[in-house]
């Protein structure tokens, strides 16, 4: 088990061995979290929310898209159109 020491800005150094064991390169990402009282860090890979979707929606998992094929709905996060927008457009 080795030791690292918390920095200015609160940085710390993976050791060597642990970023080659786990495959940790410049750029990746880390999910940082808290478990049993120990900090944890899981490297994860970001995808374009709209290749995720559109993964989904081939899978048959996104609920969003049978609402919108519909009318119905909106997708959180997305601007809604007031019926004056809507007429404009």
């Amino acid at each position: 088990m080795d030791f690292v020491t918390v920095k200015n800005k609160f940085q710390i150094v993976i050791p060597q061995h642990v970023r080659e064991q786990m495959h940790v390169e410049i750029g990746d990402i880390l999910e940082a979290g808290v478990e049993n009282g120990k900090i944890v860090f899981t490297p994860k890979s970001l995808i374009d929310r709209h290749l995720a979707e559109g993964l989904e929606d081939a899978r048959g998992q996104n609920p969003w898209a049978l609402r919108q094929r519909r009318g119905g709905g909106f997708r959180p996060g997305t601007p809604r159109q007031t019926h004056a927008q809507k007429r404009r457009t």
